[in-house]
């Protein structure tokens, strides 16, 4: 018969107190986004308390809204450029660091992803003295899409390299026995088994492109991205536009997320599936 585990008063008051502090921490982490989300849907036109009814004709106002379409274009625009930069670059980066036989391997790994340590507000500045009193650059979207491409290539690069550290090598190895050269082996064998890994990097890009706002506040120039065009309307005070363009921006976000994260493991249940109908 299984014992019965005693625990004291004072371990269950422990317990019971960081239960507590743990649902406050949660609380006050997503109560202000569910908050955004409900006041997109108020019918109180100045998009806070108390409130008036239900009504979606916000969502109506922002899609009807020259500003915000010229906004969402530019914004898609240079996300699909961040996004094929790093993934090219990142994919290609990372077959060296793993698989070459370079000096001071884990140094090399640090410094690609370097950028992801060092604040936003860094590499905002320091690329517009480069591009425009260096290289005497005018501001665009093109010099903002230089600045993003740097901060989300090493997550492409990481999410890769740690695709290919768990490569069996055996499969290339039959492959070359069998007769295929390395372009071959490169596009039957390596590609297809990560590009899970390279579109889940890809949308890791897109989604921090998205949604980034330092970098390209100092390298867009005139031109504006939703995160900014967010950034100028709420300085004038929240309204429901704002509110409903933000939840818009949010689910967007989180519906790439979430396919990033999920596809790995529906590409790894389907190669099982596909095995076991083999076998």
């Amino acid at each position: 018969m299984r014992e019965l585990e005693v625990v004291s008063p004072h371990a269950r008051l422990v317990r019971t107190l960081l239960g507590g502090w743990a649902v406050f921490v949660y609380v006050f982490l997503f109560a202000p986004i569910v908050l955004l989300v409900l006041f997109s849907f108020n019918a109180n036109r100045y998009g806070t308390f108390p409130f008036t009814g239900w009504t979606t004709d916000w969502y109506g106002q922002v899609f009807g809204d020259y500003q915000i379409k010229d906004a969402l274009a530019t914004t898609l625009k240079v996300a699909a450029e961040v996004t094929a930069i790093s993934t090219v670059v990142g994919t290609a980066a990372a077959f060296p660091l793993v698989r070459s036989r370079l000096p001071f391997r884990s140094g090399v790994r640090i410094a690609f992803t370097l950028p992801i340590m060092i604040p936003g507000l860094l590499i905002g500045v320091s690329l517009l003295v480069l591009l425009t009193s260096t290289f005497h650059f005018q501001l665009s979207p093109q010099t903002a899409v230089i600045g993003q491409a740097i901060y989300t290539t090493p997550f492409v690069l990481l999410l890769v390299a740690a695709r290919l550290q768990g490569f069996d090598p055996a499969l290339e190895r039959a492959a070359s026995d069998l007769g295929a050269n390395t372009f071959n082996r490169l596009r039957r064998v390596v590609l297809p088994l990560i590009m899970p890994a390279v579109f889940a990097g890809a949308l890791f890009a897109f989604t921090l492109s998205l949604d980034e706002f330092i970098i390209t506040l100092f390298l867009i120039g005139g031109h504006n991205t939703l995160p900014i065009y967010i950034y100028t309307q709420v300085k004038f005070g929240i309204t429901p536009e704002v509110n409903a363009l933000a939840s818009l921006l949010l689910a967007a976000s989180l519906a790439l997320i979430a396919l990033a994260f999920g596809l790995p493991f529906a590409a790894r249940r389907a190669r099982l599936a596909l095995r076991a109908r083999r076998t």
